[in-house]
């Protein structure tokens, strides 16, 4: 599997310099989220398994969009970014 930074080298819109923390994947709150395809929530669920191996799941929570044709709502991103130091995405079929 490889991860990648879909950021990486892109120049900032603004001026604004945003301070990023590193990610505590042993303790700190992380999203898994489906884009609805089969699948997707069964490969997410195999990674919420796997992490259990390595620490607590308690704070791992699973969200999904509503369809695979539509981009995430508003409302989504606005509780995964308010709620959570990390988001994994899974794109199934």
């Amino acid at each position: 599997m490889r991860i990648y930074n879909p950021t990486f080298g892109q120049s900032a819109t603004t001026a604004e310099k945003v301070v990023l923390k590193p990610v505590n994947w042993q303790t700190d709150a992380i999203a898994l989220i489906s884009n609805s395809k089969p699948n997707a929530r069964e490969l997410l669920w195999g990674v919420r398994d796997k992490l259990s191996a390595h620490r607590q799941v308690e704070n791992i929570k699973f969200l999904a969009k509503n369809s695979a044709s539509q981009p995430a709502p508003k409302e989504l991103l606005q509780e995964v970014a308010a709620n959570y130091r990390a988001a994994l995405l899974a794109l199934g079929d």
